[in-house]
């Protein structure tokens, strides 16, 4: 699997916010988007189905 960057913006507020979380469960932030972004492909596979890498490429 490759691994592939995305950027996004974010307001400071919302970044500074993020940090104290991603510290408070010993994580960078990095680790803490993914933990979050696998969560929500997690919570949608569950209400509608698995996607597959097919469907996931478009």
């Amino acid at each position: 699997m490759a691994i592939k960057s995305v950027s996004f913006r974010m307001d400071e507020t919302m970044l500074d916010k993020l940090h104290v979380v991603a510290d408070y469960e010993g994580r960078s932030v990095n680790s803490q988007v993914l933990m979050l972004v696998r969560n929500c492909i997690k919570a949608y596979e569950a209400r509608h189905g698995k996607i597959f890498e097919e469907k996931a490429k478009k």
